[in-house]
């Protein structure tokens, strides 16, 4: 079966977005429901979820398993998977692992971009590694069935998290520092390390994160990922955007500063980045999908390949949760 994934998306949920992605034909959307939120707070976001699903039944349903992908590819659906990029729900209490499972969470960083209770994330001075907290919450993921995600985090945390964590970890949406060194991207050496553990890349199609920002080309995307698979393989690599479709400017302030800062657009975007960059035309939402296959062909990939990188390969990755 071909089966096309977006395995990161953060957009302004409305039934138009969910319109956009089945008119991609995706089957599949991780979402990032919460940021810094804590576990009172995810619930309520649970809540606003259960609206969308029940409002857009026709379009979208709860993901749980890659059961679920297959269903969605039947009924010409997009299976919803929900996703953390923090770990700020489960608190200080490992107990609350399986109760964010039980609420539909399939994917947890351990941190995002700060030092967290877990690990380190990528903007900090100093990367210690995985905490002992960490590593409990790392078997516990491992065991209620949780992918640990490392895409804010540093160097040391995310080969600790790969070196302690039973099954494959993900780094949902980053791109190579070969590439762009964006401190978010991800070195080669870690990159061969995640792919020889069974681990997966979501490449990422944020400006922030790609050569030349809004400017970069699509034929530069590609040669990108036929590099990137020199070093992890034609199977451990696949799409994930971190589309930001119709969100203010005020959510970027949101994600990068939480309830921990006061001052503005700390991290990532930088003083002078403020605000969601604007997307390279070639993707400017996940219809963009066709250029990447109409891409990728050019470069040199067939068909199974491309089905591969475009969904195939994060469905069997899903196997493994």
């Amino acid at each position: 079966m071909k089966f096309r994934i977006d395995n990161l998306q953060y957009c302004n949920w409305t039934r138009e977005v969910f319109e956009i992605n089945r008119e991609a034909n995706l089957d599949a959307v991780h979402v990032t429901i919460v940021y810094h939120e804590d576990f009172d707070e995810l619930k309520e976001q649970i809540k606003v979820w259960e609206k969308l699903l029940k409002d857009n039944s026709d379009l979208i349903f709860l993901g749980k398993d890659f059961k679920d992908i297959e269903k969605a590819n039947s009924e010409k659906k997009t299976a919803i998977f929900f996703g953390f990029q923090n770990c700020s729900p489960i608190e200080d209490n490992i107990n609350l692992v399986e109760k964010v499972h039980q609420l539909g969470c399939r994917f947890m960083q351990l941190t995002y971009n700060n030092q967290s209770l877990l690990a380190t994330g990528c903007y900090e001075k100093i990367d210690s590694g995985v905490t002992n907290f960490g590593k409990e919450v790392i078997r516990e993921m491992n065991r209620v069935g949780i992918v640990v995600d490392m895409s804010h985090s540093a160097e040391k945390s995310t080969f600790d998290a790969i070196e302690l964590s039973e099954k494959p970890i993900a780094i949902t949406h980053a791109n190579p520092t070969f590439w762009h060194a964006a401190k978010r991207n991800k070195s080669s050496d870690l990159l061969k390390t995640l792919s020889e553990s069974g681990g997966i890349l979501g490449l990422s199609l944020y400006p922030h994160h790609l050569k030349d920002n809004t400017n970069c080309t699509l034929e530069s995307f590609c040669e990108m990922v036929a590099r990137t698979t020199e070093i992890m393989g034609i199977k451990n690599i696949g799409i994930g955007s971190d589309l930001c479709l119709n969100q203010p400017d005020k959510i970027v302030e949101w994600m990068r500063n939480g309830t921990w800062s006061k001052s503005k657009n700390y991290g990532e975007g930088s003083k002078n980045k403020t605000g969601f960059p604007k997307q390279p035309e070639w993707f400017k939402d996940a219809r963009g999908f066709v250029n990447l296959e109409v891409g990728l062909k050019k470069i040199g990939f067939s068909e199974t390949e491309i089905n591969g990188i475009l969904g195939n390969n994060w469905y069997n990755f899903y196997k493994t949760i």
